[in-house]
């Protein structure tokens, strides 16, 4: 009676949510055009008209007043789920702050900052973390478990940020999120189910009814975006409830069913901070390659794309679910099986390619080196510079520098009291006249004289070396010499001497 009672109870949290949903999502488009709170679409976006994009507000209302009201009927869930009623209040309060700060995000003109919205995601995980909803132990096979001890911490806060951020970012075309993050909810339910955790069981149905009475209005051509606030909130809700099925039961099945389930946007969210990391720009900088763009490109609608995409995470979520009833001996199999599906996929539409990465990582290692060296040299030149007194070691400390950064000539035009014109000169030793110009970048850098309100204007020929970007940067590291160490800085008495032609050294002037 009382499991009849159970499973009425968890089918009304998901046909409430179901309900709530479809009469608040309206709403909240009426809402946020009146407000003005749509997303105008960039170069980067699929959509081409400005769309209301805080529709995680319908998800976060629909799903947090079912769960917290199923949550209060302690007496029926009973020992299935008593134990876990507490860390599962914490966590919809934790949630509840993640939805906060992505609805800032939304709402705030600029948006947060990438680091704060990061530093809001560690602080919730923390927070779940600190009522034990942490990845302390996982059973590979049914005579090997594997304890994680303090590394339990990091790893907890490395998957909730992660899975966060990846159903963030997968939050790119009509209904791509939400059908995901409504696998994934599904795959934790019948999990959570087949090891008896009836609370969990309700908090992910009551998730699910709220995101699929969502994409009733987010689906090709979307009314609304579940925005910042939504994808955050989804995607910590399930991170954490997928630690929180762990704990119970630590099955290597209770962390890959999620995993799995989300397969596509942590492949997509590893590979794009892999790409970002080769071309040497930030891993939260924006882009348009990810994997729904890839496929875009490639001909698809946004409809085909999506579709394609849920049959991706249907396949894998069905491998996660093949893991959860096989012996523990094979569940490992299965999820490399799952792996290499996912994979196949990304190598099939171009977003890695295992020679581009490889060629990727030589091309980064060779510019590290070379930016290595060319501080180097900068450091060694400086040293030259700091021991100049006179502008004759100036001269040669800027002969020096110019030697050590692969300089092709250094000139310095002078002008004599009398007005007549000379000019100093150096030459890299194995200078050729007939070396072609376009291997030279020419650069003209004004220089501080000692008289009031004059310069001189040094003339420098840079060799490329293949590469217009270390040029300039020896140019820059050279002129961030001549600013330290200018004319100016020499002391008052240690205006040396010229070097003069035939070897007569008159008097600087």
């Amino acid at each position: 009676m009382k499991a009849d009672f159970l499973i009425n109870i968890c089918f009304s949290a998901y046909l409430g949510s179901l309900v709530l949903a479809l009469l608040t999502t309206p709403a909240v488009i009426r809402f946020a055009r009146r407000l003005g709170i749509v997303h105008v679409p960039g170069a980067r976006h699929v959509h081409t008209r400005p769309v209301s994009h805080i529709g995680g507000v319908a998800i976060f209302i629909s799903t947090a007043s079912v769960s917290l009201a199923v949550l209060c009927f302690s007496d029926v869930i009973g020992a299935v789920g008593r134990d876990v009623l507490a860390q599962l209040r914490v966590l919809l309060i934790a949630a509840g702050f993640m939805f906060t700060a992505g609805l800032i995000d939304d709402v705030k003109p600029n948006g947060l900052r990438p680091r704060t919205k990061l530093l809001a995601q560690i602080a919730a995980a923390l927070l779940a973390c600190a009522v034990g909803i942490r990845i302390e132990s996982v059973a590979v096979t049914d005579s090997s478990t594997l304890h994680l001890g303090w590394l339990s911490w990091p790893l907890t806060l490395l998957w909730i940020v992660g899975i966060t951020n990846a159903v963030n970012l997968s939050d790119g075309l009509d209904g791509l999120a939400g059908g995901v993050s409504a696998v994934a909810c599904a795959a934790i339910a019948v999990f959570a189910a087949f090891t008896g955790q009836g609370a969990v069981v309700a908090l992910m149905l009551a998730l699910l009814g709220g995101v699929t009475g969502f994409l009733f209005f987010n689906f090709n051509p979307a009314k609304i975006f579940m925005g910042d606030c939504g994808s955050m909130f989804l995607g910590f809700t399930i991170a954490s409830v997928g630690v929180l099925c762990c704990g119970k039961s630590p099955a290597l099945a209770g962390l890959a069913l999620p995993a799995l389930a989300l397969g596509v946007p942590i492949f997509d969210t590893l590979f794009s901070m892999l790409r970002r990391f080769l071309e040497r720009r930030s891993i939260f900088s924006a882009d348009r390659s990810h994997f729904h763009h890839r496929l875009i490109d490639l001909g698809l609608t946004q409809r085909q794309a999506v579709a394609a995409i849920y049959g991706v995470t249907l396949l894998t979520a069905g491998i996660g679910v093949l893991m959860m009833v096989s012996p523990k001996g094979h569940a490992l199999i299965f999820l490399l099986c799952a792996l290499l599906v996912l994979l196949l996929v990304f190598q099939m539409v171009g977003s890695v390619r295992l020679g581009g990465v490889i060629a990727g990582l030589r091309r980064r290692h060779r510019i590290t080196r070379r930016e290595r060296q060319e501080r180097r040299s900068f450091e060694d030149a400086a040293l030259h510079f700091r021991r100049a007194a006179t502008f004759d070691q100036w001269w040669q400390a800027i002969s020096t520098a110019a030697d050590k950064m692969d300089f092709g000539t250094v000139d310095l035009p002078l002008v004599n009291r009398d007005g007549t014109l000379r000019a100093l000169t150096w030459r890299h030793n194995g200078q050729s006249s007939d070396v072609a110009p376009e291997g030279f970048m020419q650069v003209h850098v004004p220089v501080r004289d000692r008289r009031s309100g004059s310069s001189l204007r040094l003339r420098i020929e840079i060799h490329k070396n293949g590469s217009l970007e270390s040029a300039g940067r020896r140019v820059a590291l050279f002129t961030r010499l001549l600013e330290e160490h200018d004319i100016v800085s020499l002391p008052a008495d240690g205006r040396g001497t010229l070097p003069a032609p035939g070897g007569r050294t008159p008097r600087y002037l």
